[in-house]
């Protein structure tokens, strides 16, 4: 298994300690291209499909909700299972 699919694998677990940057590669393994926004908001663009965040600070631990609802664009999508 490479590092794409445990880092998959480890997102639809949707873990306590998931970071910034692993949200960032997964959702860039899946295509998508961040733009960066006012603040801390950030656009994540593919095939005009948009998901819009707030990067995490002062820390880099991404709230579960967040990844939740970035599990359910990718399925609703049918980028995931």
């Amino acid at each position: 298994m490479g590092r794409k699919e445990k880092l998959r694998e480890r997102f639809t677990a949707i873990p306590s300690d998931f970071t910034w940057k692993d949200l960032c590669s997964l959702l860039n393994g899946f295509g998508y291209e961040v733009l960066k926004g006012a603040g801390s908001r950030r656009k994540f663009v593919k095939d005009g499909r948009v998901i819009i965040l707030h990067e995490p600070h002062p820390g880099k631990i991404v709230k579960k909700y967040v990844l939740k609802q970035v599990l359910g664009h990718l399925k609703e999508y049918g980028e995931l299972k």
